[in-house]
Order: C-alpha cells, then structure tokens, then sequence
C-alpha cells in the first residue's frame, strides 16, 4: 500500500528530515512511527500526502509513485487517504455532522448519500446524538472523535495520524486508540507518528523508529524503546 524507496528530504542548505529512508507498509497494516522532535515523522506524513517532495527517492501510494504525479491528479490521491492532527483542526462554525459532511461535499457526494453515511460514521466513533453540537461544547476527546470520523467517512485506503492523542489525557487517549483499532481492522492502512510510548508498548504493533532523518529500528509488534 506504501512504498518509501531510498527517499531523502532536507529543509534548507543543512536541515535533513529524512536521509535514505526506505520501507513498505503492506494493505490493513498499523504502523507506528515514533522518535523525538525532529525525527521526521511528520515530514514523512507529509510527503505521503503530496504536501512535500523529497530530494532523492520515490514515494509510492497504492501502486503509484506519487512524487511525480501531475498536480491535477493530487486531489483524487488525497481523497484516498484519511488525516487526524493532534489539534483536530475542526471547522468552529459547523456543527458535528456539518463538520464530518463537510469532507464529503467537497469531493461530490451526494446528498441522499452523506445523509446515510454521517450518521453511520458518528455511530461509529461514539458520537450518536450529538450531531448538532457545535465543537466548543465538546471535550477535547470528542473533539477528535470528531476528526476521526470525519477522516473516514470516505473510507479512505489509508489513514495518516500525526500525535493524535497529544493533547488527550491517557484515557481518553486510550478510547481514540481503540477506534483506530476498529478502523484499521476494517481494511484500512494506519500509519500514526506519536511520543506516547506507553500508547505504542500496549498495543504491540510494527514500530518504525526514526533519529535525525534515519530509520534506525523496523520492528513487528515493537515497543517504544
């Protein structure tokens, strides 16, 4: 599903974020990607995304190398990839279900559609009944309750979650956790940069570990060291 070859990405004349960094994340995998500041993590999210592009390397996304995709083709990558941010990033003026639809009407869907699956989706992570609240009367954990369910309302082959626990207490943290569970148990690749090592050593899953731009430790059900 993700294919990171040989990849090299610097901010600057002497700022390296990634220095030949190659992996593969197989379809349904969850990975976490963990390291202090600085790492990478982040910046390897973003050029998943297409935000970025490396120096040296190739990124490749469901079979396609996505670094020199036309940027008229970029929109249609996105639209398979699902994004959850440590600052959840809702819009303030939408409600919850405004909020989560909103990620549908802007790639077309319909409306008889997005009336079936918004519901269906907020069920999903715990949020029935609280459809017309607006985000400043929900806790921070609903918050991203919120973020979760709008990054995958579409379904996306990949979910990308850059500390999405960061600003959670640890168990509410704990709750988020168990719904990305369940949605990467639905098929869905996760890949999620995080510092929460007690988050990473409970749920035993591969870690991808980075220092100064290098992957240092690729481990099966690793534990943050």
């Amino acid at each position: 599903m993700i294919r990171i070859e040989n990849v090299t990405k610097t901010y600057g004349t002497d700022v390296v974020a990634l220095r030949d960094a190659s992996f593969d994340v197989p379809k349904g995998e969850f990975v976490f990607l963990v390291g202090p500041s600085g790492s990478g993590k982040s910046t390897l999210l973003r050029l998943l995304n297409r935000q970025d592009r490396p120096e040296r390397g190739a990124v490749w996304v469901a079979g396609r190398n996505i670094i020199d995709m036309p940027s008229g083709r970029v929109p249609q990558l996105r639209r398979n990839i699902g994004n959850i941010f440590q600052d959840y990033k809702l819009l303030l003026n939408k409600t919850v279900a405004e909020n989560v639809a909103f990620a549908q009407e802007v790639i077309g869907k319909p409306k008889h559609v997005i009336r079936q699956q918004v519901p269906a989706v907020l069920d999903l992570v715990g949020l029935a009944g609280k459809e017309d609240r607006f985000p400043h009367q929900l806790s921070g954990g609903e918050q991203q309750r919120v973020s979760v369910a709008r990054a995958f309302v579409n379904r996306p082959l990949i979910m990308l979650a850059d500390e999405p626990t960061g600003n959670l207490d640890p168990a509410t943290g704990e709750g988020i956790m168990r719904l990305l569970d369940r949605i990467n148990k639905t098929g869905t690749t996760v890949l999620m940069a995080t510092h929460d090592q007690r988050i990473v050593n409970t749920m035993r899953k591969r870690v991808i570990q980075l220092d100064r731009g290098v992957i240092v430790r690729d481990q099966a059900r690793g534990v943050y060291e």
